[in-house]
């Protein structure tokens, strides 16, 4: 299956402050982030930052705030899976009420929240892609872990380059230039 921009709707899980500096290869991953959010501004796809207790993981970091439409939604939440937190999946809701029903997932943890939150929403009957360059943990061995067990359950293991070519479509837009220009 193809990712379609009409259909996507972009999550951004747990890019902390306290936490970033602890996940592996965090310098690497939050320019992907970046790049994702780009494409999903310029082709209008909806976007939703969660913050996992941000009472003690601080506020999602600068660099992916920075990058973020104007009027932004970032979602507080206890629950480590945002499948788990009643704001988020009323967003989800809504959005799949207007046929996004393809949920692409970046952040952190890839085996705690990213995951938790991939195979809830896969449970509630979205597709979701998980991007594996945009995602991480504190070990690399818990990012294979927790894309070995993704597969099994059914979601859709991508890169940054993937999701961006498949929003776009085809070359020779201006989108494609804009983005293209990001990727190289």
């Amino acid at each position: 299956m193809l990712l379609n921009a009409a259909r996507s709707h972009l999550m951004v899980i747990d890019m902390q402050a306290r936490l970033m500096p602890a996940i592996l290869d965090a310098d690497q991953i939050v320019p992907r982030v970046r790049t994702l959010l780009a494409a999903a501004q310029r082709l209008g796809i909806p976007t939703t930052v969660t913050e996992q207790y941000p009472k003690g993981l601080g506020p999602t970091v600068p660099a992916i705030l920075e990058a973020l439409p104007r009027d932004p939604v970032v979602l507080p939440k206890t629950a480590f899976s945002a499948a788990g937190d009643a704001a988020t999946m009323e967003r989800v809701a809504a959005l799949r009420g207007e046929g996004r029903d393809q949920a692409v997932l970046c952040g952190a943890e890839s085996h705690v929240c990213v995951l938790q939150t991939a195979l809830g929403l896969r449970s509630a009957g979205l597709n979701v892609f998980v991007v594996a360059d945009a995602v991480s943990s504190r070990a690399s061995q818990s990012v294979s872990a927790a894309c070995a067990r993704l597969l099994h359950a059914g979601c859709h293991w991508v890169t940054t380059e993937m999701v961006v070519f498949e929003w776009l479509e085809k070359a020779g837009t201006d989108d494609f230039r804009a983005l293209s220009a990001l990727i190289r």
